[in-house]
């Protein structure tokens, strides 16, 4: 047991954090009454054997800040209002520098449920949830101000596992009651997920399953987990991973994922998140619909041959399935009028196209929004006291970007949203995102590169430190779209087969742009050569450091193709 000394929070809370910072998130507008349907937004889940809850109501128990650190405060809650005959897995923490959104899960045993294999029908004479043997103090904390805080590992019975830690405020270990442990054929393996807090002894992140995507069955319990640096032995084993604390997440074993939306909730629910999406004002490069580009002068091409063919309004000539192979590829009309009438885009008939899949073992759906553009325009260097316009690096034919809304099944609520940055991205909560009306949020789309950004400004990709890097100006403007609104829903997998059809172009497995071959290194030395000498080598460093695709080297593929169709968004 590590331990050090904290700022006790009892008495001096309002003081080092301002009561708004913690104040409970929720969305601008009341959710709707959704459509009817199964269990989507009933507030309840069934993964099986195991049923869940997800608890939005805390009581604070301690909330600590290194007296000697600058680092931000960090502060522990258990569930309350735990409905009659559900019990908590773990405690829960966040971190006080934002709102409160918080959601943890608690359980209860399922009797009476088709197993989906014979071992589980073995398994289930055991059950499902049982108590912890004890509990293993694992860090301590006392502060000036005579408060104290304590982390517990819940002591999982053999054959089970624990979903989380237990924190209270006194010495005296945690009663039985407080926690069940799971039967661990119902749990998957766990990784840690972002840093929530980190001290001189002690490192706190969130919990996730380590495999997240469409097909995956890991549900996330809304737990954390603590290692206390230095601490590297418990019960004389080496601790590399969660799995030798012996924690993990739920797993949902009920395949007919009866919380998922059915396809009138999707409508819904995009009528009630769907973002307006802002270009910026000298955008040159505006999106199209996938229909217009092909309508307008779009050519298909086949290695070995020399002449591109028109496209299908529906792309129903595209050659379909299997995988880039690079023997076909599409590129625009000859003849430069048309050109350049294509590069820029219809942004009239734009519509953002979707792909509704579940999320975390089908707890979560994302709407995965795609936006087309024709062409992506060339990249700005931001340097100290110099913007430098490059001619040709960063240009493409055809661009796919998108976003992604996390919906939790339990209430309909948007819980997040996924912002693609080119090669990178990240999550935001959505009390830290900005709304337009109601529980509509706006997404900034980069100047050229079409990337998204929570709010305006002007992001810069690469050294932060040296001021030097990619700029991604995102700023309002006249040239928007409205997704909840102009939007087709391409792909649901998980609906019954006839629901809907997949468009004929999202078969299309190949590069929606040429591999365009030009000297970009010749490009950058001709920047480099006109910088100041002390800026020459980082801007050169930088250069090596940006993507392929950046240099318009090979043409993009569409949305089946991306990595995240199948997985999860990971940063």
């Amino acid at each position: 047991m590590l331990g050090c000394e904290c700022y006790c929070l009892e008495d001096d809370y309002e003081e080092l954090f301002p009561a708004e910072s913690s104040k409970p998130f929720s969305l601008p507008a009341p959710l709707p009454q959704w459509p009817p349907g199964q269990d989507f937004a009933t507030g309840r889940i069934c993964l099986g054997e195991v049923e869940v809850v997800q608890v939005t109501k805390f009581e604070r128990i301690w909330s600590c800040k290194l007296s000697r650190k600058k680092s931000k405060g960090i502060s522990f809650y258990r569930p309350v209002d735990i409905p009659d005959g559900f019990f908590s897995l773990g405690h829960y923490c966040q971190p006080d520098d934002k709102q409160m959104q918080a959601y943890g899960l608690v359980a209860r045993e399922v009797a009476g449920l088709t197993r989906d294999h014979q071992a589980h029908e073995l398994a289930s004479e055991i059950p499902a949830l049982t108590k912890p043997l004890g509990y293993t103090l694992v860090w301590s904390s006392s502060s000036r101000n005579d408060g104290h805080g304590f982390i517990w590992l819940p002591n999982a019975p053999s054959g089970y596992k624990s979903m989380g830690f237990v924190i209270t405020n006194k010495a005296d270990e945690p009663e039985l009651e407080e926690v069940r442990c799971v039967r661990a054929d119902l749990t998957v393996s766990c990784e840690t997920g972002d840093v929530l807090f980190s001290a001189d002894t002690i490192r706190i992140w969130d919990i996730r399953p380590c495999e997240q995507g469409m097909l995956c069955k890991g549900v996330s319990v809304g737990t954390f987990f603590c290692s206390p640096l230095g601490w590297t032995y418990f019960c004389g084993s080496y601790l590399s991973s969660l799995n030798e604390y012996n924690i993990g997440c739920l797993k949902n074993l009920d395949t007919t994922l009866n919380a998922m939306p059915n396809l009138e909730q999707i409508h819904e629910l995009i009528k009630q998140y769907g973002p307006t999406v802002y270009f910026h004002p000298d955008e040159e490069y505006l999106p199209s619909s996938v229909s217009w580009f092909f309508k307008n002068g779009a050519l298909l091409y086949k290695h070995g041959k020399d002449e591109g063919i028109a496209i299908d309004s529906t792309g129903s000539n595209l050659p379909g399935g299997g995988e880039n192979d690079g023997k076909f590829w599409l590129d625009l009309a000859l003849d430069n009028n048309d050109r350049n009438y294509l590069m820029c885009g219809n942004i009239e008939s734009a519509e953002l196209y979707v792909h509704v899949k579940p999320a975390l073992g089908g707890s979560f759906t994302d709407i995965a929004m795609w936006i087309f553009c024709p062409f992506n325009g060339p990249a700005t260097i931001k340097a100290p006291l110099m913007n430098i316009a490059l001619n040709k690096v960063g240009q493409h034919v055809g661009d796919w970007e998108h976003f992604t809304l996390r919906i939790s099944n339990f209430t309909g609520e948007l819980w997040s949203v996924y912002f693609s940055e080119h090669s990178g991205g990240e999550w935001i909560d959505a009390c830290e995102i900005e709304f337009i009306q109601d529980n509509k949020p706006i997404v900034y789309s980069s100047k050229h590169g079409h990337a998204s950004y929570p709010h305006a400004g002007c992001y810069i990709q690469g050294s932060s430190k040296l001021g030097i890097g990619l700029r991604n100006d995102c700023a309002k403007s006249k040239y928007f779209i409205d997704s909840s609104i102009n939007y087709q829903i391409m792909a649901a997998e998980y609906l019954k087969e006839g629901v809907m059809t997949e468009p004929h172009w999202l078969q299309y497995m190949r590069e929606w742009g040429p591999k365009i071959v030009y000297d970009a290194r010749s490009e950058a030395d001709k920047i480099i050569s006109h910088l100041p000498f002390l800026v020459r080598f980082a801007v050169e460093s930088l250069f090596d450091l940006f993507p392929t695709e950046l240099y318009g080297e090979e043409g993009p593929t569409g949305p089946k193709e991306k990595d995240n169709w199948l997985g999860d968004e990971r940063c």
